[in-house]
Formats: C-alpha cells, sequence, structure tokens
C-alpha cells in the first residue's frame, strides 16, 4: 500500500499542482524494494512484540496448550526433561499476521506475491486444524499424514498447474534449473501450452518443493527457537535471492533468471525475517509459545513457493539443510524400522530418536547446545547456498 504513495507526487505534476508535488516529494522513497523491506521487517518485528504477550495470553484463556508430553516422530521412548505441557501452541497465528499485515502494507501486489500469501494462509489453517485437534482431543495424533499429505499436494499441484498454463509464468515450469550452472539443465516450450517431458519435470519439482519444505520445516519444529532460526537464516538467503531475481541488471551479471515482479517478494522475505524475530522473542528456551504446525507448515511452504517462483527450488536444499537432514532422518529412521521389522521380525533404528535434534538430545546435549549448533551449521548452509551465486 505505501508503494502507491510513492506515485503520488508524480501524479500530482502531471495534474499541474506543481507545489503539492514539491512539498511531498520525499514519498518518491517508497519506491525502493530496499526502503520497503526494511520496513516491512520493522513492521513484522514491532507486531509480534505488540500483539505477542496477547496473543500468548489468549491462547491460554481457550486453552490451546500443549496437552502430552514431547515424544519422537516414530513413537519412540520419552526424552528426559523436555516436557512442554502446557505451554501455548498455534502461535503460527501470530507469526502468519504480523507477515501478512507487513506485506499488505510494504509490498506492490502482484500475482507473485498473491500466490505466495494465499498459499501460506491455505497451509495455516490446515496446520491450524491439526493443532487444534491435538489440544481438544488431548493427545499428539491431530491430523492423520495420509490427510495431510492429501492437502499439501493438491495445493502444490494446484500452484504448479496455475504457474504452467499463464503464459507469463509458464518458464517457471519448463526451465528447470540447478546451482552452479549458468544455463537450465531441461527446457520446453514456453510459448504455448504443450505438454513434454520438461513440463512433467518442472511439475514434478515444483510439487517435491513444496511439500517437502513445508515438512521438513515441521520436522524441524521440536525445540524451543529451533524452527523460527533456522526460518529467518533461509529467509535471509532467500531475501537476496528474490531481490537479484527482479533486479535486471544484476540477474544479468550474475547469471540468474530474470523474474518480472520477483523483487517484491524480497519484502515478503523480509516480513518472514523480521516476524521470525519477534516470535523468537517468545519462543527461545525456555519457551512461552510454540508455532505448532500452524506455523511450520505455512513457513515451509512460503520458502517453497518463492523458491519456485525465482527458478531456485534446488537452492532451498542448499540454504535449507538443516531442513533436509531433519526430513531425511525421519524417513530413514522410519524406512529401517518397517524394513528390519518386515525382514526379521523385530524393527531397528539408525538413531537414537528422529528427527535429529532428539538424537543428539538422546547422546546428551542439552536443548540449548543443539540449537545454537544447528543454527552454526544453518548459517553455513546459507553461505553455500549465496556461494552458488558466483559459481556458475
Amino acid at each position: 500500500m505505501f508503494y502507491y504513495l510513492s506515485q503520488l507526487p508524480a501524479w500530482l505534476k502531471a495534474n499541474e499542482y506543481i507545489q503539492w508535488a514539491d512539498l511531498l516529494s520525499p514519498l518518491r522513497v517508497f519506491q525502493y524494494i530496499t526502503f520497503r523491506s526494511a520496513g516491512a521487517a520493522v513492521t513484522a518485528l514491532i507486531v509480534c512484540w505488540w500483539l505477542g504477550p496477547r496473543v500468548i495470553e489468549w491462547l491460554k484463556s481457550i486453552g490451546v496448550r500443549q496437552q502430552y508430553e514431547d515424544r519422537a516422530r516414530e513413537g519412540g521412548r520419552m526424552i528426559s526433561g523436555i516436557s512442554k505441557r502446557g505451554v501455548p501452541t498455534m502461535g503460527g497465528l501470530l507469526i502468519v499476521a504480523a507477515i501478512d499485515l507487513s506485506a499488505l502494507l510494504w509490498a506492490q501486489w502482484n500475482p507473485l506475491v498473491t500466490l505466495t500469501l494465499l498459499s501460506m494462509l491455505v497451509l495455516c489453517l490446515l496446520g491450524f486444524y491439526d493443532d487444534y485437534s491435538n489440544v481438544t482431543e488431548q493427545n499428539s495424533k491431530g491430523l492423520t499424514e495420509k490427510v495431510k499429505l492429501i492437502v499439501q499436494f493438491l495445493l502444490s499441484a494446484c500452484i504448479a498447474v496455475y504457474l504452467w498454463r499463464l503464459e507469463e509464468t509458464r518458464e517457471l515450469i519448463t526451465m528447470v534449473m540447478i546451482p552452479f550452472m549458468k544455463e537450465p539443465i531441461i527446457t520446453g516450450p514456453s510459448d504455448k501450452m504443450v505438454f513434454s517431458f520438461a513440463v512433467a519435470v518442472g511439475l514434478i519439482v515444483t510439487i517435491c518443493a513444496i511439500m517437502g519444505s513445508s515438512n521438513a520445516v515441521n520436522f524441524t519444529d521440536g525445540l524451543d527457537g529451533l524452527a523460527i532460526g533456522s526460518v529467518i537464516i533461509v529467509s535471509i538467503v532467500f531475501y537476496v535471492f528474490t531481490y537479484i531475481a527482479g533486479h535486471a541488471e544484476l540477474a544479468a551479471e550474475l547469471n540468474v533468471p530474470k523474474v518480472v515482479g520477483a523483487g517484491e517478494l524480497s519484502v515478503v522475505c523480509a516480513a518472514m525475517i523480521g516476524a521470525g524475530l519477534g516470535f523468537l522473542w517468545f519462543n527461545c528456551h525456555p519457551a512461552r509459545v510454540f508455532m505448532g504446525d500452524t506455523g511450520s507448515l505455512a513457513l515451509g511452504g512460503a520458502l517453497g513457493i518463492m523458491a519456485v517462483l525465482i527458478h531456485q527450488p534446488f537452492v532451498l536444499v542448499i540454504a535449507g539443510g538443516i531442513f533436509v537432514l531433519e526430513a531425511l532422518s525421519v524417513i530413514l529412521q522410519r524406512g529401517w524400522y518397517k524394513w528390519t521389522r518386515l525382514r526379521t521380525g523385530q524393527g531397528r533404528r539408525i538413531f537414537l530418536m528422529a528427527p535429529l535434534h532428539h538424537h543428539f538430545q538422546e547422546k546428551g546435549w542439552h536443548e540449548n547446545q543443539v540449537v545454537m549448533r544447528f543454527y552454526i551449521l544453518g548459517i553455513l548452509f546459507a553461505v553455500l547456498a549465496l556461494a552458488t551465486l558466483k559459481m556458475r
């Protein structure tokens, strides 16, 4: 909304209101993405700080609290000393509200911004329903994994097909880019809607990027501050990538695909950074509130969607290395357990516990040690992802 204030001096000048145009000329600062990004980050941070205590008290008053002990995803042993019973969950409502409000105020709305925010809202509602089922039924089951995966698949598939059918965004599907290479590894016709091998691969990559990112962040959400801190680190990486993708000269210099309107996604990334920092204020150890599936599914999905919208889904795999490791630990643990139980009659485990952060807790690491060391790894993955800009 503030962007349109930058157009006011020009409109006044065109209509011969010269004096008013000169008086309001400072409003032109709102046309700069960097300025609006800073405004979005600060706005989201302040909104979280201001609403945080109120939201926490509201969640407590309606009884939306963790009603069960924190256990491993595969139903393993109890982890000693990390009971989260009684702490309000569904704090993702605060994060998503802060992001949406900041983006509404500071971004120049276009189809890319609208698609990202609407999809994030859908995933937020999915997570909200799951969290609400958890606390009302007083168990950790909530929605079945099958139902969540079906909804995520339908959303991802709709986004992929929409991008392919729309002429302005068709290349996001028909061109498949990977890090460290200047040219796409697979290309297809972008001037007409013809189904081809390139389109099939592009659709699959899009669906996997959105679903994988959403679920990977959800797996990471298990310790105080771990998931939101990791999201902040990845959001900083994608702030850089979205800004470059929307800047013609920088995109050409760094061999990054230029995407019209992608620069406005950097405002969304900045809002995610600000909202993440504001939420971390209340989520750091000992946490006063958890984001729950309400926040983790939405934030992970938003990162996946933005990665697709700027031709960089594989960069997300590098930048979100922590999320990848957490998801792989769950997949390997469950797969190996089922396989060994089928072959020998007794299931065996690779890790002491999954997701991965619980494995290190079982090895004797304090919760804060796990979180800070994962932050360090996350920063290293982020640096590697940024290095792909020059290694092409």
